[in-house]
């Protein structure tokens, strides 16, 4: 089933407690493929595209991080899907993240997965990140992707993977990306976490080279009672190892719905 919000497409499957499925800034809806199946049997599981990612229509202007969490704040009430439990990947995690700070009121849980505080914690990082869409409209998206997908993988991943992550990072679109890679570049959430007060899942793939085993043992040692686990694979470790992934996310998300259902 697929719905349009303000522009926005979501892919939704199965019943039971509502997740959202948010995804990196190369990614699309399409890299959760094997989450929406993975996850259906016990949750309504949407995925969306990004406004420029997928099935969305380009923003006309960087959203930033602030507008990104409204927006999805809007989307869960219009698909009455609150409260829900968010799983963000890379930059989708730093948008769950702001969901979760500014908008507590549709978030169950937090699910980052191989995530970050955001590129605005020096001024390096953010000055690599806002040139990031200079190079996009420069090789184009398949020559881009070709470049830069290989450093979600882990040495020796499938190949059937690799090529699958190439494919849908081909298809990212200049507006989408450079009103995320801008959103991204503005952000440092490191001084805020400690105001995250609801239960959270710290992932990350063993040989992650892009945002780091160390910097997702920071998210989790900065939010409150929030747990890390290691998972093998690189940056992209759902596309890898999914039913790894879908097994941790789920026995996280049924400890959380239980502790729900007591406190009713």
């Amino acid at each position: 089933m697929t719905s349009i919000v303000d522009g926005v497409q979501v892919r939704t499957a199965g019943h039971g407690s509502p997740v959202l499925l948010l995804h990196g800034i190369g990614g699309a809806s399409a890299s959760f493929d094997a989450q929406l199946t993975g996850l259906a049997p016990k949750h309504r599981v949407l995925a969306w595209d990004a406004p420029g990612y997928g099935g969305s229509a380009d923003p006309e202007r960087p959203l930033g991080m602030a507008g990104y969490a409204r927006l999805v704040a809007r989307v869960l009430t219009e698909l009455d899907a609150v409260p829900a439990h968010l799983v963000g990947v890379s930059w989708g995690g730093v948008i769950a993240t702001r969901v979760a700070l500014e908008h507590p009121e549709v978030v169950r849980s937090l699910v980052l997965a191989d995530s970050t505080r955001g590129s605005g914690i020096d001024a390096e990082r953010a000055a690599a990140m806002r040139a990031r869409p200079n190079e996009l409209n420069r090789l184009g998206a398949a020559e881009f992707a070709r470049r830069r997908a290989p450093r979600l993988l882990a040495p020796g991943a499938d190949p059937a993977v690799a090529r699958r992550v190439e494919d849908v990072m081909a298809g990212i679109r200049l507006p989408g990306y450079a009103s995320a890679a801008e959103s991204m570049a503005e952000t440092d959430h490191g001084p805020r976490l400690s105001r995250i007060s609801v239960p959270t899942l710290v992932l990350v793939g063993e040989h992650d080279q892009v945002t780091g085993v160390a910097e997702s043992r920071r998210l989790a040692t900065s939010i409150p009672g929030a747990r890390l686990e290691v998972l093998p694979g690189g940056h992209a470790a759902n596309q890898e190892f999914p039913h790894r992934f879908c097994a941790e996310v789920a026995a996280f998300l049924s400890e959380v719905d239980e502790t729900v259902e007591v406190a009713r």
